[in-house]
């Protein structure tokens, strides 16, 4: 059988050991940051209504005209695979009333995008993120950006860089609008051929374009900003203020305008150098989702764990450090031995003392082999000899010595084991 037979599908990966010890890791600590900041986690299905991204991200987005797993279903009825998760959790919200429209949650899930697989860009792919709604606040957005900064640290990620901007208010997307297409409008044959169809869809992607002639073009015309209203301007001014009282230190970055139709005021990424070109690592802003005749505005951002893995890793943090060692191993010399370790085990485990040992005949030597590759801390050898006296022999795995002790006298908190 063709090894491929083995292989999940393309662009989509198996997370195992030791590679998940670093997942959990990432999971446990961004949980215990975000009880502090007072975030409740959520979790939606993957699978949702097209409409649901089609209303929030925008017709005119890559994410919906190139990206999505999107099906019509045996019923008829119009679906799709996540692709982000901000649109989902606030369908979710705006299905709670006035206590959706005050909420801090946040989000650890698989998302789905059928685009071309490179490195740090999968078909499956993960993001934790958060979503906090309640009015338009500088202080808010400024808090939310030292949130993610917060949780990057505590990964023990160093070395990230922060670029912020603005998408104005919505009264100023026309004028924007038309002010860019204006200022593109001599340059339109040299732009490529998405970015001439986005000057009428949507103008805003060519100022976001990766190609490098477009790129030196919007680099030549007047940023986005400039065409903006006094009051966005000073909400963007009011945010890094905040930052820097903080300490927190941001680039304004005029090119910076993240890829979906729901966002408002500010709009921020974080980028790191060990991802090479395609440097993001995460993005958030402020955004305003109108689902139905209900507009839900909020902030969050959210954070692909599988390129947050390779900056750590740049940064000598690896998932060796996180994979669980030390405890206690238990050998067994004789069956007798062996069903009495069985017992010994599970009080051991009950008390949260990490333990293992081989469940059938091995001899001494391959179950010290076995304790040794597990990273046991200590190895407790019992035969028949051990189960006539009430003993058991201790090793310590890491001095090389050994004792005889009475099994009922034996104070496993003092072994210094565990987890």
């Amino acid at each position: 059988m063709a090894s491929n037979e083995f292989q999940p599908l393309q662009g989509m990966s198996d997370i195992h050991a030791p590679e998940i010890n670093l997942w959990r890791m990432i999971e446990e600590r961004a949980r215990t940051l975000f009880s502090c900041y007072g975030y409740e986690e959520l979790r939606t299905p993957v699978l949702e209504k097209l409409s649901v991204f089609k209303r929030s991200i925008g017709d005119t987005t890559d994410v919906v005209q190139k990206e999505m797993y999107a099906f019509t279903d045996r019923g008829g009825r119009e679906l799709a695979l996540c692709p982000e998760g901000t649109a989902g959790t606030i369908r979710h919200l705006a299905g709670r009333g006035e206590e959706g429209l005050n909420a801090r949650v946040f989000y650890i899930a698989p998302m789905f995008r059928c685009e071309r697989p490179q490195a740090g860009r999968k078909r499956q792919f993960h993001q934790v993120g958060v979503e906090a709604t309640g009015e338009p606040n500088p202080l808010a957005d400024a808090e939310c950006i030292a949130l993610q900064q917060h949780l990057l640290e505590a990964w023990g990620l160093t070395g990230s860089k922060i670029q912020i901007s603005t998408r104005g208010t919505l009264s100023d997307r026309q004028p924007v609008a038309d002010g860019l297409r204006k200022a593109l409008q001599p340059h339109l044959n040299e732009l490529c051929e998405d970015c001439q169809r986005r000057i009428d869809e949507n103008v805003l992607r060519v100022i976001d374009c990766k190609n490098e002639g477009c790129a030196k073009i919007v680099d030549r015309i007047p940023p986005a900003i400039e065409f903006m209203a006094e009051e966005s301007r000073h909400y963007l001014d009011s945010v890094i203020h905040a930052l820097g009282k903080m300490g927190i230190e941001v680039e304004v970055n005029p090119r910076l305008v993240r890829g979906l139709d729901y966002y408002v005021h500010t709009v921020w990424e974080i980028t790191h150098g060990a991802l090479g070109a395609q440097n993001a690592i995460a993005g958030g802003g402020r955004y305003e989702i109108a689902l139905g005749k209900k507009a839900i505005p909020g902030v969050g951002f959210a954070m692909g764990i599988e390129r947050v893995i390779t900056s750590l890793e740049a940064c000598g943090v690896t998932a060796e450090q996180f994979t669980p060692k030390g405890g206690v191993w238990l050998v067994s010399l004789g069956e007798e031995a062996l069903a009495e370790n069985m017992k010994l085990a599970r009080e051991l485990r009950e008390k949260g003392i990490r333990c293992g040992m081989e469940l059938g005949p091995k001899s001494m030597k391959a179950q010290m082999r076995k304790a040794n590759r597990e990273g046991a801390e200590k190895v407790i050898i019992r035969g028949g000899d051990e189960l006539a006296k009430g003993t058991a022999i201790v090793k310590d795995m890491e001095e090389g010595s050994q004792e005889t002790q009475n099994l009922a006298d034996l104070e496993f908190r003092y072994l210094k084991l565990g987890f």
